[in-house]
């Protein structure tokens, strides 16, 4: 079954929030997002503060999840909680 962007989103916040900061191609393997799918998930984390893009060690650009992108997995996890949808 396709995931739909917001499953991808959230999959991609968890990835970062669990596991730091990581290179895209870490974070296509961690949130089982493939790479093309992924740029425009980021762009839109980053635009809206979720992500910050670095860059460190010779030019390697690394994703971070922001304090914001906690709390905001945090309110998804419990509204999950709340409302269980089942899966098909």
């Amino acid at each position: 079954m396709r995931r739909s962007k917001m499953q991808m989103c959230i999959s991609t916040l968890e990835a970062l929030v669990y596991n730091g900061p990581l290179r895209i191609t870490r974070i296509t393997y961690k949130a089982n997002v493939n790479c093309s799918s992924l740029k425009p998930i980021l762009d839109y984390l980053i635009q809206n503060e979720l992500v910050e893009e670095r860059t460190l060690r010779e030019s390697k650009v690394f994703y971070v999840a922001t304090p914001k992108a906690r709390t905001v997995l945090s309110y998804f996890n419990k509204l999950k909680e709340m409302l269980p949808i089942p899966e098909d």
